[in-house]
């Protein structure tokens, strides 16, 4: 398990799903899905059936506007469904969705792998050390604001650069505390417009230069079903199409809602560079 799973921080990985577990009841798209254990442990089977490396399990809903949480509130949805998948499925690589560095501490040492922090280290100013401490690997994203305030009008000179730059600084940060095994996630749909959400995807190939993993999260948001007007639950083919997008421009972790289909793009783009 920990073998395959240093194989994937590698910048130079083969693509690898991760499979989305929100534990929380207003998800913009799966919300309230997974409210008990039993849904819970049926959805991770589901993922790694299907083919899922990774599962990513949050409690915080980091949707535009969402209600602000306690830390209370985060470990009470959270930790349960944590010991369950951890006691059920003792093989599986899980990545827990949160950017609090008392709950990392807590699922670390329950069982977790990874942790997966929407904030980069900007909401708790002791989660690197944490990490450092911990040892274990970490998603950095890039989000402007907070996810209540998020999408109220992000501004950039240019979101590539500003990015970009940001990785670099936080990657220096992290490095000097010992921390290298890092994947970046440039956070579509946090603080970014319909059009700086696009440059980013378009883009993607120049983060590669900072070597680290690349994780792209766009399943089923916001860039895409607005364009084709439709709803969230309607929006798989358009996931398919950035999915496809986001692996020709060098994403190596796709974090997904529908595992099936997007190990299928997996099989196809790989078959396509092949030839």
């Amino acid at each position: 398990m920990l073998s395959y799973l240093s194989k994937i921080l590698s910048p130079d990985s083969s693509p690898a799903i991760m499979g989305i577990v929100n534990l929380t009841p207003d998800s913009f798209y799966d919300g309230g899905s997974y409210q008990n254990t039993k849904s819970v442990l049926e959805q991770v089977e589901k993922y790694l059936t299907e083919g899922a490396a990774i599962i990513d399990m949050g409690a915080y809903s980091s949707r535009p506007g969402a209600k602000h949480i306690t830390t209370d509130e985060e470990h009470q949805r959270l930790l349960p469904a944590l010991q369950a998948v951890v006691k059920e499925f003792p093989q599986a690589i899980i990545s827990i969705d949160t950017f609090r560095s008392t709950i990392a501490k807590e699922v670390i040492s329950m069982g977790a792998h990874i942790i997966n922090d929407i904030s980069g280290g900007n909401l708790d100013n002791k989660m690197f050390e944490t990490i450092a401490h911990l040892k274990v690997p970490y998603i950095l994203m890039h989000m402007q604001g907070t996810p209540q305030n998020m999408q109220h009008n992000p501004t950039y000179t240019d979101v590539t650069t500003q990015v970009f730059d940001f990785f670099q600084k936080k990657a220096i940060e992290l490095h000097k505390l010992g921390v290298n095994d890092v994947i970046l996630d440039v956070g579509f749909g946090f603080g970014k417009s319909l059009t700086q959400n696009y440059e980013l995807l378009k883009n993607l190939k120049r983060f590669k230069s900072l070597g680290k993993p690349l994780l792209v999260g766009v399943s089923r948001k916001s860039m895409l079903y607005s364009v084709i007007d439709k709803k969230p639950k309607e929006a798989l083919n358009a996931t398919t199409v950035a999915h496809t997008i986001a692996l020709l421009n060098g994403a190596n972790v796709l974090r997904v809602h529908d595992v099936a289909e997007a190990i299928e793009v997996l099989k196809i783009v790989k078959q396509y560079q092949t030839v």
